[in-house]
């Protein structure tokens, strides 16, 4: 099939030859003529489209059934993967997937920058992607494309400016704040060692269960209290499962259909949609009753509850996309990688530790948005080089909406020999940015793009820059993505991860619970860091004690 889809083509004959009959009724003899015409007609649309379309090169499949798909599940060997076909294949190329399907990988910045400019309008989700959407979080912005999504990103922006997280801020410092008292306490029982070997991870949920909650819902879940609650259940669960089977994953993916069975991922996700829904309408009800009684004190300053005062005409919400709006924040805001990363690699880098320490001690006191923001270079440095490496998302995937002519930074030799200064895409291919492997790439980053080195950022690599010039994410990073599906909530995130960072930093030392243990990325839904041969998914011991002068 290559990269031509017929489909589309094929539809769009039988609509010309439907709209014929219906200007005028055709006897049999010409109706007969006109079938042989649009069966001649057929094949040379199909010629032209193959002549239009560029055919560039990639690795040969290993299998027709599954291709390369199983592979592209092991994130580690993907990332490895991509950076080796786009030496071996040029900045773009082409991937063969199940059944002989492939896709086609942007590694040029040129034309990632241009794929970019038209995501939602050129490029929408794929069919796998807004299923999946839809059923764990509804048709909000994550699942809209074009005019819809358009509307909804306006409505939401006001909610997410450096103003609304500047007033959020001591919410993230009063959650880590809770965090050292719970640490201390543990430290205290250990008495003989004075420290603790503390599963990082589950506490980082808690941070960002009870953050996101009072910040975007204005409710307190009170995880860091020792409260159980449905919603950190789902969440935990979504987070690691891996009932989905790779097979079954491998298939859903290309027939989309799967996902309407009754499989247990699913029914977490109706579970997770139902729970949100009732805090969420319930958040709601309350704001409406307050905006009605008045008084500017009684204004609820959640994310939510900014959305709630105008929905309708006025926030362009209906009240049904504010609860979607809703679980896509709560879902989005307890993603928590970044910040294990963060406690994983300061361990593994004690020198590294202890600078990121020695500037937040000497900084004293409890740094405001704008402190945390400009104040603190090492501390930035050290946030920006976790993201780097350990991007939440892995690759972004899209379907091509019509024929495009994406624009290179430099020839690509095509399967026949030919060197082309852009590539044609026909309506129908799924393109892939692969953000991770971006990320780490030595052709923009240097030869130590695989090392955490976060010095790197005070570094003047001119050479590294100019490569990455055309990528205008933050910092040149893929992390939050780019163009109009760049993450909004980035200032909320960077703002709790420096936050939560800076006070336990100060606090705690970190160390490895045993030399030679390693860290990699779970199977779950989201890719977090788990030590090898640990029974508990997404499980991250660390030794912790606490610092002395």
């Amino acid at each position: 099939m290559g990269l031509l889809q017929s489909k589309p083509c094929a539809r769009d004959i039988w609509l010309a030859f439907k709209d014929l009959c219906l200007v005028s009724p055709l006897s049999g003899s010409t109706t007969r003529i006109a079938v042989v015409i649009l069966a001649l007609f057929y094949p040379l649309q199909v010629y032209r489209r193959k002549q239009r379309t560029t055919h560039i090169r990639g690795p040969q499949s290993p299998g027709w059934v599954f291709g390369f798909a199983k592979t592209m599940l092991d994130s580690t060997a993907t990332t490895e993967l991509y950076e080796r076909w786009a030496k071996e294949y040029g900045p773009v190329y082409k991937v063969p997937g199940v059944f002989g399907q492939f896709r086609v990988i942007l590694w040029d910045p040129k034309a990632i920058s241009h794929f970019f400019a038209r995501d939602t309008w050129l490029y929408n989700q794929t069919p796998f992607n807004k299923i999946v959407v839809q059923t764990t979080i509804g048709r909000g912005v994550l699942w809209a494309d074009g005019e819809s999504h358009k509307r909804q990103r306006k409505a939401l922006n006001p909610a997410f400016t450096a103003a609304v997280i500047r007033n959020l801020t001591s919410v993230f410092h009063d959650a880590a704040h809770k965090v050292t008292i719970a640490w201390d306490n543990e430290i205290e029982l250990n008495q003989g060692t004075h420290c603790a070997v503390i599963d990082v991870q589950q506490w980082m949920n808690h941070i960002s269960l009870d953050s996101v909650g009072i910040a975007v819902l204005s409710h307190d879940f009170g995880a860091l209290d020792g409260n159980d609650s449905d919603v950190g259940h789902i969440l935990n669960a979504f987070g690691s499962s891996t009932s989905f089977s790779s097979n079954l994953l491998i298939l859903a993916q290309n027939f989309p259909f799967i996902l309407k069975l009754p499989l247990p991922v699913i029914r977490f996700s109706l579970k997770f949609r139902l729970i949100i829904g009732k805090i969420c309408h319930e958040t709601l009800s309350r704001t409406r009753k307050e905006n009605e009684t008045g008084g500017a004190e009684q204004r609820d300053k959640s994310c939510l509850g900014l959305l709630s005062e105008g929905y309708g005409e006025n926030a362009g919400l209906t009240p049904q996309e504010v609860l979607d709006e809703a679980r896509v924040l709560l879902l989005a805001g307890f993603e928590t990688t970044a910040g294990n990363w963060a406690l994983v690699e300061l361990a593994q880098n004690p020198g590294i530790q202890r600078k990121l320490r020695d500037e937040c001690l000497e900084f004293g006191q409890t740094p405001s948005y704008d402190d945390l923001t400009n104040k603190l270079p090492y501390l930035d440095a050290v946030v920006n080089e976790v993201l780097r490496l350990h991007a939440p998302l892995k690759e972004i995937p899209r379907l091509a909406m019509q024929d495009d002519v994406i624009p290179l930074s430099e020839p690509l030799r095509t399967a026949a020999g030919n060197f082309m200064e852009n590539v044609c895409i026909p309506k129908g291919t799924v393109i892939v940015i692969p953000v991770a492997a971006l990320n780490c790439s030595v052709s923009m980053w240097g030869p130590d793009a695989k090392v955490f080195k976060p010095s790197r950022w005070f570094e003047g690599d001119e050479g590294m820059l100019g490569a990455r010039e055309p990528l205008h994410g933050y910092r040149h990073l893929m992390t939050f993505g780019d163009g109009a599906r760049m993450c909004l909530g980035r200032l909320f995130a960077l703002a709790e991860f420096k936050a939560v960072l800076f006070v336990l930093v100060r606090k705690f030392v970190f160390e490895m619970d045993s030399p030679g243990v390693q860290i990699v990325d779970s199977s779950g839904s989201l890719p977090r860091p788990r030590a090898v041969g640990s029974a508990e998914a997404g499980s991250v011991p660390l030794r912790v004690r606490r610092y002395e002068v």
